[in-house]
C-alpha cells in the first residue's frame, strides 16, 4: 500500500511540474493551439503561395523599382547631345571695325553608338524583369518549404497525440489492475509517465510549428499578429515530370540577357574608338571702314566641320574591358546551366531515395511494428509479458511513424527544390 502511494505521488508531482495535466490525457489546452483555424484568417495552401507573394511580399515590391530605373535609362539612351550656340565678337580701333558671329554647333555620331546604347538599355529592362521573376521563384520555394515544415509538424503532433491517448488508455488499465493487487504499482506509474512524456513532445512540436509559421508569414507579407489558416496536408509522394531545362528558369534567362548585353557592349566600345564629329553653321556681320565711303556692313554665312583624329586614344582599354566582361558573362551562363542541372538532378535523386524509404516503411516496417505492439500489449494483459516489452514495441512503432513523416517531409523539400530549379514559379 505504501509503495502504491509513493508511485502515485511521484506521478502527480511530475504532472504538475510539466504542466501537462490535460496533454497527458491526449488533449490540448484551450486557446493554445496555433494551428486552429480562424475564420477571419488568410487561407494558405501550396497553390495560393505564388500569387500571395507576387502581391504582398515587401522585398519583391522594392525590387520591382529596378524596372522603373531600367525604363529611365531606356528613355535616356540613344539621344543626341544638345546643340550649342556659339557667339563671337572681334574688332579693332576701339571696336569701330568689328566682326560679330552667331553660330550653332551639333555633335554628330560618326558610328552607330546611339543605336547600340538603345539596344543595351532595352536589354537592361528585360534583365530587371527576369531578375524579379527569379527572386519571386526563390521566395515561393522558401515559403513552400516552410509550409511543408508546418504540415509535417502537424502530422508529427497528431501521431504523438494518438500515441498519448493509447498510452493513457493502457495506463488506466494498468492502474485498475494494480489497484486490485494483480500488477505492480510501479508498472502503473511507468505507464502513466510514458503518456506524460508523449504529451510533452506534443507541446514541443507546437513551439516548432509556431517557429515554422513565423518563417512563412514575412514571405507572404503578413503582419506578425495577422491570423492565418494553413489548410491541407502533405500529399503522397509522387515524382514530378518536369524536364531539366535550364532555359526555363528565370535566373538563367536574366543571365542570358546579360551575356547578350555584354556582347553588344563590345561593339559599343569599338564604336567609341571614334569621337563624334561637330558640324555647325555661322552667320557673321562684318563692319569695316571703306574710305571714303565710311563704315560698311557685310553679312556672310559659313559652315564648319570638326573631325577628331584618333591618334592618341582609340579606346583600347574600354574595348579590352568589354571583351573580358563578355567572356565572363558567357562562362557564367555556362556555369549556371551546369549548376541548375546538378541542382535539379540531385533533388530528383533525393526524391527517388525518399520515395523508396517511404514505401519500405509503409508496406513492411510499420505493419510489423503495429503487430509487434499489439502482440506485446495482448501478452501483457494476459500476464504473459512484461511492461518493458510493451513500451519498447510502442517506442519502435512511434519511431517508425515519425520516420515515415520525416521521409515524406524530406521528399517534399526535395520536390520544392526540383521544381524551383527547373521552372518558373
Amino acid at each position: 500500500m505504501i509503495q502504491r502511494t509513493i508511485v502515485a505521488l511521484c506521478v502527480s508531482t511530475v504532472t504538475c511540474l510539466l504542466g501537462l495535466g490535460t496533454e497527458a490525457r491526449g488533449t490540448e489546452p484551450k486557446g493554445q493551439n496555433p494551428s486552429a483555424e480562424d475564420p477571419s484568417g488568410f487561407v494558405i495552401t501550396f497553390e495560393s503561395i505564388p500569387e500571395r507573394i507576387r502581391r504582398n511580399n515587401p522585398d519583391l515590391a522594392a525590387v520591382r523599382l529596378k524596372v522603373k530605373e531600367a525604363n529611365g535609362w531606356k528613355v535616356q539612351a540613344g539621344r543626341w547631345s544638345n546643340p550649342a550656340i556659339e557667339l563671337g565678337l572681334s574688332g579693332s580701333g576701339g571696336f569701330r571695325e568689328r566682326t560679330t558671329e552667331v553660330g550653332i554647333v551639333q555633335s554628330v555620331p560618326l558610328t552607330g553608338r546611339l543605336g547600340l546604347e538603345t539596344e543595351i538599355s532595352n536589354l537592361r529592362t528585360e534583365v530587371a524583369s527576369a531578375e524579379i521573376a527569379d527572386l519571386e521563384r526563390h521566395f515561393v520555394a522558401e515559403a513552400q518549404a516552410a509550409l511543408v515544415d508546418v504540415l509535417a509538424i502537424r502530422q508529427q503532433r497528431e501521431l504523438r497525440r494518438q500515441q498519448a491517448e493509447l498510452s493513457n488508455q493502457f495506463a488506466d488499465f494498468v492502474g485498475k489492475v494494480a489497484a486490485r493487487g494483480e500488477l505492480s504499482p510501479i508498472d502503473a506509474g511507468q505507464a502513466r509517465l510514458e503518456a506524460i512524456r508523449l504529451a510533452s513532445e506534443v507541446r514541443q512540436l507546437r513551439a516548432d510549428e509556431i517557429a515554422a509559421t513565423g518563417r512563412l508569414k514575412p514571405l507572404l507579407g503578413m503582419d506578425p499578429f495577422e491570423s492565418v489558416n494553413i489548410l491541407g496536408e502533405l500529399l503522397p509522394a509522387e515524382l514530378p515530370s518536369h524536364l531539366i531545362e535550364p532555359e526555363r528558369r528565370s535566373g538563367y534567362q536574366a543571365a542570358a540577357l546579360e551575356a547578350e548585353s555584354a556582347s553588344i557592349g563590345v561593339r559599343l566600345e569599338r564604336a567609341r574608338r571614334f569621337d563624334d564629329i561637330e558640324a555647325g553653321i555661322a552667320v557673321a556681320l562684318d563692319r569695316a571702314e571703306d574710305a571714303p565711303e565710311g563704315l560698311e556692313s557685310e553679312v556672310s554665312l559659313g559652315f564648319r566641320v570638326s573631325l577628331p583624329l584618333p591618334f592618341w586614344n582609340r579606346n583600347q582599354g574600354g574595348i579590352q574591358v568589354a571583351e573580358a566582361r563578355a567572356e565572363r558573362k558567357r562562362r557564367e551562363l555556362e556555369a549556371l546551366a551546369h549548376n541548375i542541372r546538378h541542382e535539379a538532378e540531385t533533388a530528383r535523386r533525393e526524391m527517388v531515395e525518399w520515395n523508396e524509404l517511404l514505401l519500405n516503411i509503409s508496406s513492411e516496417l510499420l505493419p510489423l511494428a503495429d503487430k509487434q505492439a499489439a502482440d506485446a500489449e495482448r501478452a501483457y494483459r494476459e500476464g504473459l509479458g512484461d511492461l518493458q516489452a510493451v513500451l519498447r514495441a510502442r517506442e519502435q512503432q512511434l519511431q517508425l511513424g515519425a520516420s515515415r513523416i520525416d521521409a515524406l517531409r524530406n521528399f517534399h523539400h526535395a520536390r520544392v527544390r526540383f521544381v524551383a530549379a527547373v521552372a518558373k514559379p
